[in-house]
């Protein structure tokens, strides 16, 4: 069993930047592919971005491609997830995710086993 607990989101000015994190439980994280999910308001939840076991293989939706990075420390069994140049539209709840023994990315959702409970990021304009 995987428990995932992301920090808190915040309030952020268009063209800022936020960075959140995501603390894994659990023995398997090391081995485990990581992603980040967004939900925003009246909306379904949309991928974000993936990582791979060691992070040398990373994934992003094109409307964040250039702007977000996504990170793991496994020493730390932490995810990050760097958000820059942020936009009113990235305005959402995003919840991290582990996959179950699987170390590639991949964009499904449905791939995804361990699901945190999610965090608000409001970007104003």
């Amino acid at each position: 069993q995987v428990q995932l607990v992301e920090s808190r989101g915040g309030l952020v000015q268009a063209g800022g930047s936020l960075r959140l994190s995501c603390a894994a439980s659990g023995r398997t994280f090391s081995s485990s592919a990581m992603g980040w999910f967004r939900q925003a308001p009246g909306k379904e939840r949309e991928f974000v971005a993936a990582i791979n076991w060691n992070g040398g293989r990373t994934y992003y939706a094109d409307s964040v491609k250039g702007r977000f990075t996504i990170s793991r420390d496994n020493a730390k069994n932490t995810v990050y997830l760097q958000m820059n140049s942020l936009k009113p539209e990235d305005t959402a709840v995003y919840c991290c995710a582990a996959r179950r023994l699987a170390s590639s990315v991949t964009y499904y959702a449905a791939e995804y086993a361990y699901w945190g409970q999610g965090t608000q990021v409001t970007v104003s304009s």
